[in-house]
């Protein structure tokens, strides 16, 4: 007999395919969970994997439009940053996963959420707090705080070889165990080699942009026009005229990444209080931004450019 229906935040990628295996082990019903936020995913190869796996139901919700609307512009036009270089594309995306993810639980009958966040991690508090707010009553599944499985799973060897004993296809290999996660915004890489801060990344690890070292010599030109803050229309170097919000941020993103800009290697605090690597690739976000707090420049005088900065 079931234990009931779970909902799981599901990526296709190593970590919640595992998840989705074993919590179908322990006795749940489980409903498989997508976003579309812009990531570059296959979604019929992760509905097809999902229901092979052995989920009920795959569920894809599109909140792009959310994403770019009601979150990216309101950080562009605040100029969010965290410790100076960081522009949170990992961050700002997971409240509006949350979101529509509570949706579909409830639209589903399921008990319980689950995430396949680690326990020493951001994600797990950002994807928490966001379910608890929108549903105190929810049950939440956290595998990885859970012993039964982080005991069986002590590294990411330990899930390659399980994915390949139930035959469960990963990107990931032993070769490249690095974990990414992927949004309209940005693609973060961690864990796996890049633990180790004195590991330069190698070059095939980048997905989005262009090696800086291999972008054009020649500059770019494109004009942003801001309303309120936020970017209302972008006009590119062949004076085409985009509006649309999504269309506006995936030109953006376009124009960056073919100009090697966006990337970032650092280490910062996280919230639980270690320091974690990360790589980052933040294209569309990087240039937008930048362009708000040039146009801040001609516009602000001394005391409200310092205000802006707090």
């Amino acid at each position: 007999m079931s234990k009931g229906k779970v909902c799981l935040a599901y990526s296709g990628g190593l970590d919640t395919s595992i998840i989705l295996a074993w919590l179908l082990e322990q006795g749940y019903e489980v409903i498989a969970f997508m976003a579309n936020i812009g990531q570059e995913e296959d979604f019929a190869a992760a509905e097809k994997k999902a229901l092979a796996i052995g989920a009920t139901k795959y569920v894809l919700v599109d909140v792009r439009k959310e994403f770019v609307e009601d979150v990216l512009y309101p950080a562009i036009q605040v100029n969010g940053i965290y410790e100076n270089v960081y522009l949170l594309g990992t961050s700002l995306a997971r409240p509006v996963i949350s979101k529509a993810q509570i949706e579909v639980a409830e639209k589903e009958g399921c008990f319980a959420v689950s995430h396949g966040c680690t326990g020493k991690g951001n994600d797990q508090v950002r994807f928490e707090l966001s379910f608890y707010a929108l549903k105190p009553d929810v049950k939440v599944i956290a595998p990885w705080r859970d012993p039964a499985f982080f005991e069986r799973f002590a590294g990411r060897k330990d899930l390659l070889d399980y994915a390949a004993q139930k035959g469960i296809p990963v990107t990931q290999t032993k070769a490249k165990p690095w974990s990414t996660d992927e949004n309209m915004a940005h693609i973060s890489f961690e864990a796996g080699i890049l633990e180790d801060p004195d590991t330069t990344p190698p070059k095939d690890m980048w997905k989005l942009t262009v090696d800086p070292a291999d972008a054009p010599d020649t500059p770019e030109d494109f004009s942003v026009v801001f309303e309120k803050g936020k970017p209302a229309k972008l006009i590119t170097a062949d004076k085409k005229v985009i509006t649309d919000p999504v269309e506006l941020f995936l030109e953006a993103n376009a124009i960056a990444r073919r100009n090697g800009v966006g990337r970032i290697d650092i280490v910062e605090n996280r919230f639980i209080g270690i320091k974690s690597r990360g790589c980052y690739e933040t294209p569309g976000l990087t240039i937008l931004r930048s362009t708000h707090i040039d146009l801040e420049g001609l516009t602000l005088d001394r005391e409200n450019v310092n205000t802006s900065d707090l």
